[in-house]
């Protein structure tokens, strides 16, 4: 899979989304919803960076492939789950989508410690 490419369309996605919330959901949603938004939006930005920056460390040989792919994926599933959920929530008002978010909260942690300890045995 070709994650530096993954993480620029979710960065373009990212700027996409957010210019969308600002402009044309600023009217539309609650305070309380906008907030939900604007947090899905920011975790999407430094997590697709996270995923830009992960995708090139196996390329100068800081982190084997391997864990590196890993680590990809789970910041893509968190992404894709936690940014996702929250977009969903404040867009329907559906609470029960906020049980999804916490899995990927979990993909995220895990991600970012996975990445700590390939690093370290690298």
């Amino acid at each position: 899979m070709n994650w530096s490419a993954t993480a620029a369309i979710l960065l373009g996605l990212a700027v996409i989304l957010g210019a969308f919330g600002a402009h044309g959901l600023r009217a539309r949603l609650d305070a309380y919803s906008m907030g939900i938004y604007e947090r899905a939006v920011f975790y999407h930005f430094i997590h697709a960076l996270g995923l830009l920056v992960v995708s090139i460390l196996p390329r100068i040989g800081a982190l084997r492939p391997g864990p590196g792919a890993w680590v990809c994926w789970l910041l893509a599933a968190g992404i894709f789950l936690f940014c996702g959920s929250l977009y969903l929530l404040a867009l329907t008002g559906v609470r029960t989508l906020g049980a999804v978010t916490p899995l990927g909260g979990l993909a995220f942690i895990a991600a970012w410690f996975l990445l700590a300890f390939g690093l370290v045995r690298r």
